[in-house]
């Protein structure tokens, strides 16, 4: 009876009690950075320079906020920022979208040979094709715009067309096929029936689009030239190049530019999981 309890303990302890010790580990490892930001966004000039430094501030400095977004033209950098997830994101929802549909709803020749083409698509490096890019959009005269950083959104990405079929995969055909027999065009289909039933996924693109505009450094670096122009991922980097000594400036900046991507997560989240989920079942 002793050893039956004792393998029951280990049992209980080997599937329940480690996995949770492990998680909790694993997301205090991945939470330290953000504190650590925002801890140092709240010290004072002199804590900063404590050693060993400190885990909580002595005294909390919010000034450090309104400094922040007075030292660079945070909020014009903030809009500039705005003005390219927005567009982008609708952008990558109506391209994306149809595309998945056309690749998983509608039967036409060379449709699998060339969604294969589409998914070794992305298995290329984004620099492989940077200054080809460059160069188009230079000779349209697009560089120093936000359409440089806008367009790509509207001609569909490997990754989110992936997404999009294998969840339009796992609809019922008997959906469109009622939708035939009532008269509706395929884009009526697709608009009406098909649209409604695709919000997880839809949601997913958005945050992955909405996210990747955010933080996106490298396309505003090479396109944008004119300060008045920078996202706050630029405008970050000038900032620090201009204020190098003030750690508690650029944090509480950091921190800023942080915290719209933890609010969208945290709104969204049950569309985020669903749509990976669901869009797994079907290959």
């Amino acid at each position: 009876m002793d050893n039956l309890q004792y393998q029951k303990n280990v049992r209980f302890i080997t599937r329940y009690i480690i996995p949770r010790i492990i998680l909790i580990l694993m997301a205090v490892f991945y939470i330290m950075p953000y504190y650590w930001m925002l801890v140092t966004s709240l010290k004072s000039s002199m804590e900063l320079r404590l050693a060993p430094p400190t885990l909580f501030p002595h005294a909390i400095h919010f000034e450090h906020y309104a400094e922040a977004v007075r030292f660079i033209p945070f909020f014009r950098y903030m809009m500039n920022s705005l003005t390219i997830v927005i567009f982008s994101v609708i952008g990558a929802v109506i391209s994306n979208s149809l595309v998945g549909y056309g690749f998983s709803r509608i039967d036409w020749p060379g449709r699998e040979k060339l969604f294969l083409i589409v998914i070794a698509t992305m298995f290329i490096p984004f620099p492989v094709v940077l200054v080809a890019l460059f160069d188009i959009f230079a000779k349209f005269k697009l560089v120093n715009t936000f359409l440089p950083l806008i367009i790509p959104a509207y001609t569909g990405q490997a990754l989110y067309i992936f997404m999009m079929r294998q969840y339009l995969l796992t609809i019922p055909k008997e959906i469109s096929d009622a939708g035939f027999i009532d008269g509706a065009s395929e884009f009526e289909i697709f608009h009406r029936l098909i649209m409604p039933l695709m919000k997880p996924v839809i949601a997913v693109v958005a945050i992955f689009t909405a996210l990747g505009s955010w933080n996106d450094f490298l396309g505003p670096l090479i396109y944008l030239t004119r300060q008045e122009m920078y996202t706050l991922s630029i405008g970050l980097q000038f900032f620090r190049s201009q204020h190098e000594v003030e750690y508690s400036l650029l944090m509480a900046a950091s921190t800023l530019v942080a915290l719209p991507v933890v609010v969208i997560f945290l709104c969204f989240q049950r569309f985020f999981v669903e749509g990976i989920t669901m869009g797994a079942v079907k290959g």
